[in-house]
């Protein structure tokens, strides 16, 4: 993944453009509830893969109706993310909730 530089906070945007304010994500860590909670996550992950050498393989992807399911792996210089799996519930557009389950291992 190659990033523009400057570009993080636009990609942040973006990125928070697709949920709901009010959007639920499930964490290994807990609920993260609304945008404000949601948006430290996604700022550490986009620095994260934005460094030199960061990797992401969609293995799969499966859809229905409002319901979403990808599974991935990926590697940055931090991290091995042997195994990634989002859950995503979609309405109206928006994602309202998401759930995530990895197996990731420092470098």
């Amino acid at each position: 993944m190659q990033r523009v530089a400057g570009s993080s906070e636009r990609d942040l945007k973006g990125v928070l453009a697709d949920y709901a304010p009010d959007a639920v994500f499930f964490t290994r860590h807990g609920t993260l509830h609304g945008l404000d909670a949601i948006k430290p996550l996604f700022q550490e992950l986009i620095v994260e893969f934005a460094k030199p050498g960061a990797t992401f393989s969609m293995k799969q992807q499966f859809i229905a109706g409002d319901y979403a399911c990808i599974l991935w792996t990926a590697q940055t210089p931090d991290n091995v993310y042997e195994l990634g799996t989002d859950t995503f519930v979609v309405r109206d557009g928006k994602i309202v909730a998401q759930s995530f389950v990895g197996k990731t291992v420092p470098r």
